[in-house]
């Protein structure tokens, strides 16, 4: 029973760089992993993160590493002890998922016992000045659900002139951790005033220990603070949301895992992505299925997606992948 391992290298350009706290992306680099056993192909992509250092170069080393145990039949269970979380192991478990539900003559939902439901997207607001990101949201028009990317410069000057912009929207804001504990403070009454939904990364990671017994009048979400299971329970303690990423987690085996923790501790959840295609957006869109913030707009940002990609209508909804994407 050997599986055969391909490993390729993928770039492809946004439409416009999408500018972040300390980053601004302007490709898509990825990895795709194809594996075939007994003529069954299975597919996954990893991007990593690009604040702990992954690159393609890094993901496809990882990769590397054990592609020997993936060729003699490797076991998603036994590849949750080979590679740590992140890109690589995100690429290759999906892969992996992908190709027993294809073993099986299954879709996910069927091994899951899911019946899924279409997903509503945010689209994502680059940070800009004020008038440019207004101006942004008005392109999203038809989306009831932003994600605004926001620095530390002029915060809430900018959320005031998207809100005047998009009344109608439900606002998330992702400061990706540009504010201190005191900023976060002086902000909050005016982004109160303003109906944010929810604020993701207030603060740094390891610069958070502030937030811990802090009863926040806005939802607060975990997103760098929380990259894995592991450090699921010290980010509990601290935020009301956790954003699940499974280039963080390091795919959907542990992201289901994650899941099953937050709901029994009745935390409230996001689905997140670092950028990415259909290919990455399809597994999670499974881990939407029990979040109440979706955030899979990946493919909307970049010229082209991947064959058979997700379908996305002009007011953000998203169906379920089709089996010749994924799953």
């Amino acid at each position: 029973m050997t599986t055969s391992v391909s490993i390729e290298r993928v770039s492809i350009p946004l439409h416009e760089p999408l500018v972040i706290t300390g980053h601004s992306f302007s490709h898509l680099n990825t990895v795709w992993v194809t594996l075939e056993r007994d003529g069954v192909i299975g597919r996954g992509e990893g991007t990593g993160s690009y604040y702990l250092g992954e690159t393609q170069d890094s993901i496809v080393a990882a990769i590397d590493s054990i592609t020997p145990a993936l060729e003699s039949g490797l076991s998603r269970e036994e590849l949750q002890q080979l590679l740590p979380p992140g890109g690589a192991r995100n690429a290759v478990d999906c892969a992996l998922w992908d190709m027993e539900c294809k073993a099986a003559g299954q879709t996910i939902w069927e091994r899951l016992g899911l019946s899924p439901r279409e997903l509503t997207t945010v689209a994502t607001i680059g940070v800009g000045d004020a008038q440019a990101m207004a101006a942004h949201a008005s392109q999203w028009s038809t989306y009831p659900h932003l994600k605004i990317k926001l620095s530390a410069e002029s915060p809430v000057e900018k959320m005031r002139a998207i809100r005047d912009a998009r009344p109608d929207a439900t606002l998330v804001v992702d400061a990706n951790q540009a504010w201190s504990f005191a900023e976060l403070q002086e902000y909050l009454p005016a982004l109160m005033d303003l109906d944010i939904a929810m604020i993701e990364q207030p603060l740094a990671r390891g610069g958070d220990a502030e937030l811990e017994g802090f009863e926040s009048p806005i939802p607060l979400g975990a997103d760098e603070s929380c990259l894995s299971l592991a450090e699921y329970e010290e980010a509990a303690a601290k935020y009301d949301v956790i954003n699940i990423k499974l280039d963080k987690c390091g795919g959907l085996t542990e992201a289901l895992a994650m899941v099953e923790a937050a709901q029994k501790a009745n935390k409230r959840l996001m689905v997140g992505n670092m950028t990415g295609s259909s290919l990455s957006m399809a597994p999670s869109f499974v881990v939407g299925q029990h979040c109440e913030f979706v955030d899979i707009d990946g493919p909307l940002l970049l010229q082209y997606d991947i064959d058979h990609g997700l379908r996305y209508t002009p007011e953000g909804r998203v169906s379920p992948p089709t089996p010749e994407l994924w799953g």
